[in-house]
């Protein structure tokens, strides 16, 4: 873990950028090796200094960085990397945790079954292909969530249809440290 002193939006932006990866366990990932390789290069969780007029207990999207930011008390956050929508699938917007799910089963929308006729109707939670992986966060009164996932491959990448998809510990860490109703500001 890393603590940084910084004083603006600016040089938070600058900071995370000049990061050097930080190794996850191997153990994490369900085989393959070269998953392994990818996942490292993505900065992990660490405490970050926060500029001011963020409050504490609230969730900040950066999805042109691809981090979460949890605010804690004193200026600080906790920094987590997210996998971001794709495409036309990018939103911003001010909202809230409306519900909370552990083991979240997964119905794909119709947009989605329409791209890949594979795809099963539901994935019940708890599965290991479950692509919603062990927490889900639900968004307002939206579609969106903030989850886990069974690719953790994806974490850093432009990839989902409008989630904010986490590494599975990150989503759990993150799960027990907000209530429902807990606001979230998602920028660009």
């Amino acid at each position: 873990m890393r603590i940084l002193k910084i004083s603006s939006a600016a040089g938070l932006a600058a900071a995370l950028i000049a990061l050097s990866p930080v190794p996850v366990s191997a153990g994490l990932f369900d085989s393959a090796a070269s998953s392994y390789k990818q996942q490292s290069r993505v900065v992990g969780r660490h405490l970050v200094s926060f500029p001011p007029g963020y409050e504490a207990g609230m969730i900040l999207v950066q999805f042109s960085r691809a981090r979460l930011y949890y605010v804690l008390p004193n200026r600080r956050a906790i920094s987590y990397p997210i996998a971001i929508p794709k495409g036309e699938a990018r939103w911003s917007g001010d909202t809230y945790v409306s519900e909370k799910r552990v083991n979240p089963g997964w119905t794909p929308t119709a947009q989605m079954r329409r791209e890949n006729p594979d795809l099963p109707a539901y994935v019940p939670g708890g599965h290991p292909q479950n692509p919603l992986g062990v927490r889900a966060l639900y968004l307002g009164n939206s579609l969106y969530r903030i989850h886990g996932t069974d690719a953790p491959w994806s974490v850093g990448q432009a990839v989902s249809h409008g989630c904010i998809r986490m590494f599975n510990q990150d989503v759990a860490d993150l799960y027990q440290r907000v209530p429902v109703g807990t606001r979230v500001v998602v920028t660009w």
